[in-house]
């Protein structure tokens, strides 16, 4: 079984509904990994010296190849990334190999199977 890591950098009052759009949308777990810091087409407003940016948190998500483009593309919607700039990003990179996963894998194939009938 192949597997695809999906990354999301999102505002922290949307990991939530970012992680239980994923789960719905097959993936079986996510990382969080809170207090990311990004920096997008503008730079940051500060005001004496303090960050005005909002927290960000960043979700990994190792799912199975054939339900990654599905889930990345519910991620998006989910955060409203394409509404505006700055709202977050979401993106795909292939994983070689993981270990790990053996219960996922188990759990998985039945439903793959079903879905490719």
């Amino acid at each position: 079984m192949r597997f695809k890591l999906l990354v999301a950098f999102v505002d922290d009052h949307l990991t939530e509904a970012i992680t239980e759009a994923a789960r719905e949308a097959g993936a079986t777990g996510a990382t969080v990994v809170s207090s990311a810091r990004g920096e997008g087409l503008e730079k940051k407003r500060t005001f004496l010296g303090l960050s005005l940016e909002t927290q960000r948190d960043m979700v990994l998500l190792l799912v199975e190849e054939h339900r990654a483009r599905h889930i990345l593309e519910t991620v998006g919607n989910a955060g409203e990334f394409d509404a505006s700039s700055g709202t977050g990003i979401a993106f795909q990179v292939d994983v070689e190999d993981a270990v790990g996963v053996a219960h996922q894998v188990k759990d998985i194939t039945p439903t793959l199977e079903k879905e490719e009938l």
